[in-house]
């Protein structure tokens, strides 16, 4: 069930009166957890056990943690919350990219492996809520946060539907708190989330869905265009991700909003970074902050010889490139992106940061579009063939997209642009309700035509 359907509008709509209409905050969380793994639901009922699984594991393990004072014993309870969760993420997203291969590494030296084969469906959004449930208890943990005393509350955290399937993966300390007293539909900002809501339905149905349309049919078969069509369509693509996953979590953020819970930003213009090291400060925040609190932070950080930094970054987006898939596109993606970070770590970032706002943001493009074509590409030969024809060394055919594309990319830069420069300075508060309900109901009669006519699902739910 997808954000932009109109069955979820239903859904969502008597969601949201029944919410308002109950009369204190256990029967609200009630609902909204039986609304979350009914939404759940919907994609695949059997999974629900897995989120019910992951939230029981953390829920006891961080309450085993905060009973005792022993360090080996709260040791132990935390290794038992990574173990179940990793172990739940590992079987499920990766036994069958390991089996894989391990015989293609048998066949290459002649040892004489058949393929093992083993249909294992990836549940949507486990590698959204298991980080979720995971990093409370290394909270607890690290006594940074108290634990829940209410089952119904953690389940709910974990579950929350408008975040569940892609995130932003939320913290504990910042929405726990919020489920202890109840809501006030007085105190929601209810037009600034129905403009952030119709803003990510635009970046998914009218931006992405049909980037999508000119991006495919390049990546299937790269050989049979042209050397500045692959451009095209490494462009296309780097706009057509981040509209897609930016639009959906404007909508999660703005479904959250209108029921009274905040959750965390997760993108700031990232593609007006002036290096790598900023993009992920823009990108993905709730993830990069992830890996950068429970990982990064965890190996030693910055605070040890050039070479152990180096070392933590590249094992950091190595395993940043396997949570996003299973497959050596991403974990090949995440090195590379580690790689840079390591160079502007060294004599290359205070070089760069001397170099002209254009000049970075030249480099910066370069660098994640580049990244993306091993990102969006099926197989490493493909990508590498795909790179190979963007610097001309590998064959290309004659087909071409048209130069209606390159116009509309180049569109959506300048709206990127002058959405950064006058973000904030548009305000609708003084406006009669009138008034924001013509100009909201224009808007949407504007967009109407515009929407892509089939329902392409967002792109990180396969992660």
């Amino acid at each position: 069930m997808l954000f932009v359907e109109a069955r979820f509008f239903l859904f969502f709509a008597a969601v949201f009166a029944a919410y308002w209409a109950l009369p204190n905050q256990r029967s609200r969380k009630l609902l909204l957890l039986v609304a979350s793994c009914g939404f759940y639901a919907v994609w695949d009922w059997r999974f629900l056990s897995l989120i019910f699984a992951s939230s029981a594991v953390d829920f006891v393990t961080a309450r085993g943690i905060r009973a005792t004072e022993v360090t080996e014993a709260r040791k132990r309870w935390l290794a038992g919350s990574i173990i179940a969760n990793l172990g739940i993420l590992g079987f499920f997203k990766y036994f069958g990219f390991f089996l894989e291969s391990v015989t293609q590494a048998a066949n290459a030296i002649g040892l004489d492996l058949a393929p093992h084969t083993l249909r294992i469906v990836l549940p949507v959004g486990i590698s959204f809520y298991t980080f979720q449930s995971m990093s409370y208890s290394i909270d607890v943990y690290r006594r940074r946060i108290e634990t829940v005393p209410s089952a119904l509350d953690f389940g709910l955290f974990v579950s929350f539907f408008p975040q569940l399937v892609a995130g932003p993966i939320v913290r504990a300390r910042d929405f726990l708190p919020q489920l202890q007293s109840a809501r006030r539909l007085a105190d929601v900002d209810v037009r600034r989330y129905l403009l952030l809501f119709l803003s990510g339905f635009i970046k998914k149905t009218v931006v992405a869905d049909r980037l999508a349309v000119a991006v495919d049919p390049v990546f299937a078969a790269p050989e049979l265009f042209t050397t500045g069509t692959k451009w095209l369509a490494a462009g296309l693509y780097h706009v057509q991700i981040y509209c897609d996953f930016s639009g959906y979590t404007d909508m999660a953020i703005a479904l959250a909003g209108v029921l009274g819970y905040r959750l965390t930003i997760n993108f700031d213009f990232p593609y007006l970074a002036g290096s790598i090291r900023e993009f992920w400060r823009r990108w993905h925040i709730s993830l990069s902050s992830w890996f950068r609190d429970y990982l990064y932070f965890s190996l030693g950080g910055n605070r040890g010889t050039a070479t152990q930094t180096a070392r933590n970054l590249l094992l950091v987006f190595f395993l940043c490139g396997l949570w996003h898939g299973a497959a050596w596109t991403f974990i090949a993606w995440g090195l590379f992106h580690g790689a840079l970070l390591v160079l502007e770590r060294g004599p290359f970032g205070p070089w760069l940061a001397q170099r002209s706002i254009a000049f970075k943001g030249v480099y910066v493009q370069l660098a994640v579009v580049t990244a993306w074509v091993l990102f969006r590409s099926p197989d490493l030969s493909t990508a590498f063939d795909y790179l190979g024809g963007m610097a001309g060394i590998s064959a290309s055919g004659e087909a071409s997209l048209g130069a209606g594309w390159a116009a509309f990319l180049f569109g959506l830069a300048v709206v990127h642009v002058g959405m950064y420069r006058y973000r904030g300075r548009l305000s609708l508060e003084a406006w009669p309700g009138w008034a924001f309900g013509m100009a909201y109901g224009a808007a949407v009669s504007l967009v109407l035509p515009w929407i892509s006519t089939r329902h392409v699902p967002f792109i990180y739910f396969q992660f």
